[in-house]
């Protein structure tokens, strides 16, 4: 895929939540008491839509099946999904009803536990009596996943619908204000004492919920007192929120003329990747001429959205502008520290090397940045249909475990997947996991290329996580998003070796191999540089504002560094940090997908070296969701992300790709 960034498992009530961009995929909320609204995204989310049509659904909200769109080219027939299992529509009176009751229980919930946490776990029966609490607080979370998950899908099928935006912004509300009623929750079982807590852990019931309470516990030299966690909460709907959903409205909006069309951002990308170079070149001048009419509606969203993240990380006491989101993965700064040190040392070697073999391919020394992921001169141009590209992915997933299989076939026999491109909907791709007791919707804008189909291995493998980790519950399914990402990256190596297998021509095993080494490039390279780029941008916006030019010499520092000299980078490039939604929704989500390549290249040498029982252990550690930390479960494969050695085994093994191409000349 393009530059990658996809949605990953949203994370809980309590936690930040992530929702992936190839040409954006977008991550979701950030830190509320109740989860927020995912937008697409990550994703986690984040990196976070609707129904088929916004008009038909608010004329109708008694329609669950939005019909099936209209084939598009020779993609054949596209799914949309179907939203009826969450909300038959938007002013469906479940809605309210469910807001209502969300409503009530919230505010029963504060009446019956508020300043009774330490007394109460103190008692005799403390344990108990804590964990009915969890399981209703549970209750309430699952309930608003379902209100939020619904909102933003909606949204991200038509995020320019006034009416759909007004319902978005409207639950949006009503979730924030809602959650104010359960705030306390976490920060007083933080202030529970340590020894009286284990204590009452010992009781079966609370014992359930240790991981999410140890998991809680972590956050507590963060935590502020009631009252400002409570204006910080107050205060998103108007602050990051808001901005975010400026910026989902605005990108959306944006129309680009690529000669006689007006174009939606998500086609214009596209083009980016079609056998005309000439069509390249205008959508990448249309793509650079729009943004620039627009860079100072982006510079004031990303400026505002740096300064209210240094905001927060200064009052919670966090000293590194990524510490935030080291914390909600769940991983040591000295870890993702390494993972970087890494990639950018392997810079030469990986994209240098392999962007100055593609413009041999195009018989050219130097590639403007618009051909970067221009199709091979050799490689086959036919257009994949849609019941090709799922016939690929689920065959790919049936010869690696029937279960998976099966799992990841639901979402086709069960519509949970929207595939068309349309105007006003979400570019990129998702797979929102909603709420354990409903189940995940993929989004993406499906046009029948090669990158479509491991987009759909790539959200699908993110499915399969989402259903199989649902068992833990609302408060412990979601799994951090450096463990999120490995599903989602093994679906598609599990498709693309399928593929390079069943391939016979050498000239079209050269495209494959070609096109999976742009993706791995894509996905760590890439989103390192994004990385880069998002360190740059938060630590000088401590010193003041970043003008456009500011922020776009910033953006060709980094992409130069690590596209390397056979890419020309062309005037009009700078502004094209503008898109990554990753950068306003879910700041430093990005190199999750590197951690994720890199870990799925050493999985999937230990499935090759000892595949007897690598299919059960490998459902194994998606089953366990937000349960256990990352080292615990890569250990029953051997492997030990703390060791300085293992990113660089992650890395050789797309040097070796690149090995291989140079050898095929």
């Amino acid at each position: 895929m393009i530059s990658r960034s996809k949605p990953a498992l949203k994370k809980s009530a309590l936690k930040k939540s992530a929702l992936k961009t190839s040409a954006p995929k977008k991550p979701a909320s950030s830190k509320p008491a109740l989860r927020k609204l995912s937008t697409k995204t990550s994703a986690a989310k984040a990196k976070s839509s609707k129904p088929a049509s916004a008009k038909r659904s608010i004329a109708k909200p008694s329609v669950a099946k939005p019909s099936i769109a209209k084939p598009a080219s020779k993609t054949g027939k596209l799914p949309e999904w179907n939203l009826a299992d969450l909300y038959s529509g938007i002013d469906a009176p479940e809605v309210a009803r469910d807001l209502e009751k969300m409503d009530a229980d919230c505010v029963a919930f504060e009446t019956d536990y508020k300043g009774k946490l330490a007394t109460g776990t103190a008692n005799e029966d403390g344990g108990k009596w804590l964990a009915g609490a969890v399981r209703r607080y549970e209750a309430i979370d699952d309930l608003a996943g379902r209100l939020g998950s619904y909102a933003g899908l909606v949204h991200a099928g038509d995020s320019v619908d006034p009416a759909i935006s007004k319902f978005y912004g409207d639950v949006s509300e009503r979730l924030t204000a809602a959650s104010t009623h359960l705030l306390f929750f976490a920060l007083e079982l933080n202030r529970v004492d340590d020894d009286i807590l284990n204590r009452a852990m010992r009781a079966a019931e609370l014992a359930h919920y240790r991981p999410w309470i140890e998991d809680l516990r972590k956050e507590k030299p963060y935590q502020l007192d009631d009252k400002l966690e409570q204006l910080f909460l107050e205060k998103s709907q108007t602050g990051y929120s808001a901005f975010n959903r400026l910026f989902d409205q605005t990108i959306s909006g944006l129309r680009f003329k690529v000669g006689p069309k007006e174009l939606a951002i998500e086609p214009t990308l596209n083009l980016l990747q079609d056998r005309d170079g000439a069509k390249r070149k205008s959508a990448a001048e249309a793509l650079a001429k729009t943004f620039k009419a627009n860079e100072r509606t982006f510079a004031l969203i990303t400026n505002t959205l740096a300064k209210d993240k240094d905001i927060s990380d200064r009052w919670r006491g966090f000293q590194d502008v990524a510490d935030s989101r080291h914390l909600n993965n769940r991983v040591e700064r000295e870890v993702v520290d390494a993972l970087v040190a890494s990639v950018r040392a392997a810079y030469p070697k990986l994209s240098h090397r392999y962007y100055a073999l593609k413009a041999k391919w195009f018989g050219k020394k130097r590639l403007a940045y618009w051909d970067r992921n221009a199709p091979l001169p050799f490689a086959a141009t036919d257009v994949i249909g849609w019941p090709d590209a799922r016939s690929m992915v689920l065959t790919a997933y049936r010869g690696f475990s029937p279960e998976m299989a099966d799992i990841a076939e639901r979402f086709f026999t069960d519509r949970w997947i929207d595939a068309p491109v349309r105007p006003g909907k979400a570019p990129g791709a998702f797979s929102h996991p909603t709420t354990p007791s409903a189940h995940p919707y993929v989004l993406m804008n499906y046009q029948g290329k090669p990158r479509d189909v491991m987009t759909l291995a790539h959200e699908l493998g993110h499915g399969v996580h989402q259903v199989l980790a649902a068992k833990n519950g609302a408060l412990m399914a979601p799994t951090p998003l450096t463990l999120a990402e490995t599903a989602s990256v093994f679906g598609e190596m599990l498709t693309f070796r399928r593929l390079l297998a069943q391939t016979k021509s050498a000239k079209q095993r050269q495209a494959l191999l070609a096109g999976k080494v742009e993706d791995m490039i894509n996905t760590v390279v890439r989103q390192i540089a994004f990385y880069s780029f998002e360190r740059a941008v938060h630590t000088e916006r401590k010193n003041g504002e970043l003008t456009a030019t500011r922020l776009g010499e910033i953006w060709l520092s980094v992409q130069g560094e690590s596209l390397g000299p056979a890419i020309e980078i062309k005037a009009g490039y700078e502004n094209y940090w503008m898109y990554i939604p990753h950068f306003i929704h879910s700041p430093f989500y990005v190199y999750a997908y590197a951690f994720g390549d890199c870990l799925v290249n050493s999985l999937y040498a230990v499935y090759e070296n000892a595949a007897e029982g690598f299919a059960e252990r490998y459902l194994d550690m998606l089953a366990a969701g937000g349960t256990k930390h990352y080292s615990e479960l890569l250990r029953p494969f051997g492997l030990d992300a703390k060791d300085p050695k293992f990113w660089d085994g992650g890395l050789s093994v797309i040097a070796g790709m690149i090995d291989e191409l140079e050898a095929m000349g």
